[in-house]
């Protein structure tokens, strides 16, 4: 699952690795700009979603991936919650000063985090921004 389609660039990206890619993106004028252009090029394995990815898309998982490219001030736990066993979330997580981390769901259901790099990404709007605003 890639959250956060924007353009469709990454969408496009997984699609050459994965059989299937659900994209979420919250504005539309956005998804759709992205929908166009990706069925220009010829992808077919990839559906793309106008919403909140804040909660995932619970119908879909579990996933093995996720790709998340808007930055939340904590995990979201739904995102999480549709992880596959030894599937991965990579996100950016934090306020100004953010962090990348990857949340490995281990086979025993366990989650495994490990802190990659300092990063800078947009916030992540929708659910996650009304949950700083309080």
């Amino acid at each position: 699952m890639d959250i956060g389609t924007g353009s469709g660039y990454q969408a496009a990206v997984l699609a050459e690795l994965c059989k299937e890619v659900y994209s979420i993106e919250i504005l539309k004028p956005l998804a759709d700009s992205a929908q166009s252009r990706l069925k220009a090029l010829g992808y077919k394995n990839i559906t793309i979603r106008v919403g909140d990815g804040y909660r995932g898309w619970p119908e879909q998982a579990p996933f093995d991936v996720i790709i998340v490219a808007a930055a939340p001030d904590h995990v979201p736990q739904p995102l999480v919650d549709q992880l596959a066993s030894g599937g991965r979330l990579v996100i950016p997580v934090g306020n100004f000063f953010q962090d990348l981390q990857v949340i490995e769901k281990q086979k025993d259901g366990t989650i495994r985090r490990e802190s990659v790099a300092p990063v800078r990404f947009v916030p992540m709007r929708g659910e996650a921004e009304k949950a700083r605003d309080r």
